[in-house]
């Protein structure tokens, strides 16, 4: 039995005494003790080895002390288990040196034995579930389709993703082949991922903002509820769109048992959308991590009055940025936990 399992309480819509509260990116580069290891191992072989990803994943439980851990691995893992070339440079992020661009190119494209392509992420979940001890529960997460097809295509990281988009929509066929693959892999990763011992799973939708309505129907959200419908009977599942406020609504009709909200969507207008009864979570701006900490307090508490605290798991509105002082990450933490309603 997990000893704190408020997170899991909340995703299964019970009465807490107070929301449950993680951090997008908390393990990451705003901790001393993460960016000793990153100055000693490039970023994939920290993915890659079992050990570095279940001490990373674990440091901010120790340090920062929140509600539920995530393990630290990250989205590209999958486009690279497909064949696709990725690497990661710094001050630029991922490139994809060979950007899928022709049918040809997607064809090259396989769904992969995930054992043999990924088994160094189920091991390191082992191995983190084995250092957790049951403290707290331990959340995989997977890119949605779209926004691993957007690095695929465009090759690196864009504000406007214009060649991804461009490809859907004059080459539909071919855009459709890929996020069906890409689909298709996911869902044998996060089964696997939760037969190796995750307890919910999150899924990342970080460029479906980038779409129009209609458009993030047939090239986003078909493929994540896909996704949903095949694991939502193993396993809670989170999804997280950023800039996706105009979805909620469909989103709040799907298995989904919580809907992550960015900064730019109003506590009132997430639950107006949602219906009032799905768990949502989020939304603070990261940004607001640099105000002072009696500001920080007195927000989040706010935020957790806004939201009502049950059905409601405290999160940021994004990933913590590297800058963020870990007092001020301590101190968005500890506001939660001396939340009284």
């Amino acid at each position: 039995m997990i000893k704190n399992d408020l997170f899991l309480r909340a995703l299964n819509n019970e009465t807490v005494e107070r929301p449950p509260v993680w951090m997008m990116r908390q393990a990451g580069r705003y901790l001393p003790e993460f960016r000793a290891l990153r100055d000693k191992y490039d970023f994939f072989t920290r993915c890659e080895t079992p050990e570095l990803a279940a001490e990373i994943t674990v440091q901010p439980i120790r340090i920062v002390k929140p509600d539920a851990a995530i393990l630290f691995s990250d989205i590209l893992v999958v486009p690279r288990a497909m064949g696709i070339h990725v690497e990661l440079k710094d001050n630029l992020g991922p490139i994809i040196p060979n950007p899928i661009r022709t049918m040809e190119q997607v064809n090259q494209v396989f769904v992969p034995d995930v054992h043999e392509t990924l088994g160094y992420v189920f091991d390191a979940i082992k191995l983190t579930k084995e250092m957790l001890n049951d403290e707290v529960p331990l959340i995989g997460f997977a890119g949605s389709p779209w926004t691993i097809f957007c690095y695929a295509v465009e090759g690196k990281g864009s504000k406007s993703f214009d060649i991804a988009k461009g490809f859907c929509f004059s080459n539909p066929i071919a855009a459709h082949t890929l996020l069906q693959k890409i689909t298709d892999t996911t869902i044998l990763y996060l089964k696997e991922k939760v037969k190796a011992g995750c307890n919910a799973i999150q899924i990342f939708d970080s460029w479906g903002g980038m779409l129009s309505p209609v458009d993030y129907q047939e090239f986003s959200w078909n493929y994540i509820n896909q996704i949903i419908e095949a694991i939502a009977d193993q396993t809670k599942v989170i999804v997280f769109g950023k800039g996706c406020w105009f979805a909620l609504g469909e989103m709040a009709q799907s298995k989904a048992s919580a809907l992550g909200v960015d900064w730019t969507c109003s506590p009132r207008n997430a639950r107006y959308l949602t219906g009032g009864k799905i768990t949502l979570q989020g939304n603070f701006d990261p940004s607001r991590l640099l105000s002072p900490i009696p500001t920080i307090k007195k927000m989040v508490h706010q935020m957790i009055d806004e939201f009502g605290k049950d059905n409601y798991i405290v999160n940021l509105g994004h990933g913590i940025l590297p800058n963020i002082p870990v007092d001020h990450a301590k101190a968005f933490v500890e506001a939660v936990k001396e939340y009284n309603s």
